[in-house]
């Protein structure tokens, strides 16, 4: 490579004026991290006049209560099975709770009213204690607010006293929730049913999900991430089940405590047994579990399960880690694989950050249903099966990749995010972009062999990219007042979050050294606060520059890249000050080829003058080594996006596939198909595709004879879905002697996903519904997740419009796919006016499907070729636009966004 084909060091300085802007936001978490440390000395909070009272809420609660500690006690009334009653007909489930809880409080303001949050919960008893002179404040009455902030309002008697302590009782019940949220049940199926009507085999869980506002569903509370607290919990559970919390189990020593704590509940109007005896015993059929008091931390971190799982331990030389399932799961080995690696994945973590793990305990439970992926709860990590559970055999081995960053993702939130908080949600990339960026170098650590944090790097760029290109991104912070509502705090959690979060933070390690950076987040490095008015261009504005190169006259300058170039930009041009460059720098000599970038750390795209793209084209034809992998990839990628937004031509973009005959990286060939998807979505249903598309698959499909597994994939779907014979006769094949077994399916893991679909769509009714049958049966998470997708590929409408009906059916398809299997369905040129139709039909049925698809939905929508949008309905509006020629705008989304959850 010539000496030039690197940043040159006067570029790279004057890049360092756009990145070093960045630096401010590891400022900004550096005095998060040490307030948050501090809190084992913290200042005493400011005390106010007692003559000044806090004024009334808008969106936000008022400041003047800060409460320190909650306790909480509850009782879930569920039974785990379905057992039918003496002459009734109807099953004795129950999915009610009820319990109570006792905030503590210290006041800086004197106010008459205390406000908090509440949602969905029967309230009862109120009191209000003095804690300073335990004397008892009359409660006049209670103000359940019926708006978008679920404030309840406790009016009292007199007023509370700025620097004094306080106390306030309520008893509650409400309903276990059928949406994924709050404390909500799942349903599973342990053993084998005799036939569909058996219900023996059914079983019922408990779990919750608090993040981002759900909290206030469980009990009442300051529901707000600065609002930290300890919280001490006892559940009262039926004795078959066990009970998993934040923390550990108190031992016998505690147990007089409980027993003096329930009785006391007795007395305040808890319908809790009084006659307890010295263990945890309550009658033939309830007890009850205490845990150890958590450390000060928000409420959406507040979990606890109970179930009838199984576990299985980790081995780690300080933290009991356990991995829990359902019984036949951890029997089976499924969850071996997440025990595995969650050990040496927490001591990475700890040796990085120089930080041991803060509590004594960590569980992993793999749940049947969860809204997102994953749930971060500090010491009780959830994940959906899909994402923890590994069936050797069946699994495939990318369905391991996506369980090691999962679950380094998660492990990592234990730092950012629960030990270090963000204030409020408008800075929420400061814990997911922090998680994201961090998970990469973990499963590196872990799975070396898996070579991924190249891949999982470039897979986040590109989706940051994609979206940050548009008019409707938004900044990485925003301004707290433009997130208010539970809507606008939903609408945080996308791309722009996850992606460009760690995307840019990748390009500050690089740009300032990896040790440099990780010293910097240990805070032991002092970085100038000087810098902090450069923040805007990274973190405080949308979008991301293109820097365009003539290298033949030294010239380079920069603008904000868009997909619409026509679209009004509003980034700043911090590129100005190279001004004051040595033109010669960036001039060709001798017909040499210059590559900016490289390694595609900086957050921008490249474009040059033509004769300079011409000489990198020419390189790749000769010798493509010369170029490194993650750049041969970018530059197809930046080129194709840039003939997209009409800044080069597209004869340009499609010459910078002609190397790829020899190509065998992944990296470039991945991007390749996935910017000629977008001439797909363009063409498929006009005149001119077919002449457009004489490609030679059978090129692309030799890749999977000899390369890594990933090519193989992408050769194969590639292959098939240009119609090669030969790939559509093997994926046919392949399928058809499983249906003629019905049992045994050689179909190598790796492979299933596509060979399940191109199968599917090259055949008709009775694949259709041998894909179904297995669908229905199959206890292997990952197997459903491939037959899932399968059934979409079928060009047989009337098949897609049965899926589509299915849907609307929770005993055929669960609550958490519903929105994953019409996004498939939109996906398919045959499914996207039908899916498009059967939204707008059914939309008021629709709505409460709406589920987060929170960390990680990249993983599994980018191996379907979705990677936009984060929510049930902008993922939906988002694929239709991007999938079908339909008059979807910006504005017909946004109306979608009403009661979204992300």
């Amino acid at each position: 490579m010539p000496n030039k084909s690197s940043m040159s060091k006067a570029f790279a300085a004057a890049f360092a004026v756009l990145t070093i802007s960045i630096i401010s936001g590891i400022i900004t978490l550096t005095i998060l991290y040490k307030s948050e440390i501090n809190i084992l000395n913290p200042t005493p909070p400011p005390t106010f006049s007692p003559t000044t009272t806090a004024p009334p809420p808008d969106s936000r609660l008022p400041t003047n209560l800060v409460p320190e500690s909650y306790e909480i006690f509850l009782q879930p009334w569920f039974h785990t099975r379905i057992i039918e009653m003496v002459n009734v007909t109807s099953p004795n489930q129950t999915m009610l709770f009820t319990g109570n809880s006792t905030v503590h409080f210290h006041c800086t303001q004197a106010a008459r009213s205390i406000y908090l949050h509440s949602m969905d919960l029967t309230l009862s008893n109120p009191w209000v204690m003095n804690q300073d002179t335990n004397e008892q404040i009359g409660v006049s009455d209670l103000e359940q607010q019926e708006d978008v902030n679920d404030f309840l309002k406790v009016n009292l008697e007199e007023d509370l006293m700025a620097g004094g302590n306080y106390s306030l009782f309520l008893a509650f019940e409400g309903e276990v929730s059928a949406s994924l949220e709050g404390l909500y049940e799942c349903v599973y199926i342990e053993g084998y049913p005799k036939d569909e009507d058996d219900e023996n085999a059914l079983r019922f869980l408990v779990a919750t999900n608090m993040e981002p506002t759900h909290a206030r569903m469980l009990f009442p509370c300051f529901d707000e991430p600065a609002m930290k607290a300890e919280f001490h919990l006892t559940i009262i559970h039926r004795r078959t089940t066990s009970a998993l919390g934040n923390t550990a189990i108190l031992g016998e020593r505690r147990k007089k405590y409980v027993i003096k704590s329930l009785i006391k509940v007795t007395v305040k109007g808890f319908n809790s047994p009084s006659f307890l005896s010295v263990s945890n015993i309550i009658d033939d059929e309830w007890k009850y579990t205490q845990f150890y008091p958590t450390p000060r931390m928000s409420t959406y971190l507040f979990a606890f399960a109970v179930s009838e799982f199984t576990s299985i331990p980790s081995s780690h030389e300080r933290v009991e880690i356990k991995t829990y399932a359902r019984p036949e799961a951890t029997e089976k080995g499924h969850t071996k694989y997440a025990a595995h690696i969650a050990g040496s994945t927490l001591t990475f973590f700890e040796k990085l950050f120089e930080i041991d793990y803060t509590l004594g305990k960590l569980d992993q439970i793999a749940l049947p249903d969860l809204a997102s992926l994953a749930m971060e709860n500090w010491g009780l990590i959830t994940y959906v099966e899909g994402s923890l559970l590994f069936e050797e055999g069946v699994s495939s081995l990318l369905h391991k990749e996506d369980i090691a960053i999962i679950v380094a993702h998660e492990l990592a939130h234990q730092w950012f995010g629960n030990l270090v908080t963000i204030k409020w949600w408008s800075d929420l990339w400061l814990k997911e972009g922090f998680a994201t960026y961090f998970s990469f170098p973990a499963v590196d650590y872990v799975e070396p062999t898996f070579k991924m944090k190249d891949v999982f790097m470039m897979e986040t760029l590109h989706f940051a990219f994609e979206a940050d290109a548009l008019t409707s991104s938004h900044p990485l912070s925003s301004r707290p007042e433009d997130v208010q509502t539970i809507d606008d705090i939903r609408q945080m959690y996308d791309s722009i979050t996850y992606n460009k979060g760690a995307s840019v933070l990748r390009m500050l390690a690089d740009f300032v050294g990896e040790n440099v950076f990780n010293n910097g987040i240990k805070v032991s490095h002092t970085l100038a606060i000087s810098i902090a008015k450069l923040m805007d261009p990274w973190v405080n504005q949308i979008g991301y520059p293109v820097i365009t190169i003539n290298t033949t006259s030294g010239e380079i300058y920069q603008k904000h890249f868009l997909f619409n170039n026509t679209a009004e930009s509003r980034y700043v041009p911090e590129i100005q000050r190279m001004g004051k460059l040595k033109k010669e720098e960036f001039i060709s000599k001798s017909g040499e080829w210059i590559l900016v970038n490289v390694n595609s750390t900086g957050y921008y795209r490249v474009n040059y003058n033509p004769e300079n793209w011409e000489r990198l084209l020419t390189q790749l034809e000769r010798d493509p080594q010369r170029i490194p992998p993650i750049n041969r990839g970018q530059l197809i990628d930046d080129v194709f996006n840039l003939a997209r937004a009409k800044l080069v031509n597209v004869t340009l973009a499609l010459n910078f596939t002609r190397f790829l005959s020899k190509e065998r990286a992944y990296l470039p060939w991945d991007s390749a198909v996935k910017n000629l998807e977008y001439f797909v979505i363009m063409f498929d249903r006009c005149e001119v595709y077919g002449p457009i598309f004489k490609l030679n698959p059978s090129t692309v499909f030799k890749l999977c004879f000899f390369s890594l597994r990933h090519n193989q994939i992408t050769a194969i779907d590639v292959a098939c879905s240009n119609g090669l014979p030969e790939c559509i006769e093997m994926a046919k094949s392949k399928f058809s002697n499983w249906m003629r077994s019905n049992s045994t399916n050689n179909i190598h893991p790796n492979l299933r996903s596509m060979i399940y679909c191109h199968a599917v769509a090259a055949g008709g009714k009775e694949e259709w519904e041998f894909a179904w049958d297995k669908y229905q049966s199959s206890r292997d998470t990952s197997e459903r997740e491939y037959l899932q997708y399968a059934m979409s590929c079928t060009k047989k409408i009337w098949l897609l419009n049965r899926y589509l009906k299915y849907t609307l059916d929770s005993e055929k398809i669960r609550f958490r796919d519903v929105a994953s299997t019409i996004s498939f369905i939109a996906m398919n040129a045959a499914g996207q006016a039908l899916a498009w139709n059967f939204i707008r039909a059914h939309w008021g049925t629709l709505i409460q499907f709406s589920c987060p698809l929170h960390l990680g939905n990249w993983l599994i929508l980018s191996h379907y070729g979705c990677h936009v949008g984060s929510s049930f309905d902008w993922l939906l509006c988002a694929c239709l636009s991007r999938h079908a020629q339909l008059p979807i705008t910006q504005t017909s989304c946004d109306r979608f966004q009403t009661n979204s959850l992300y």
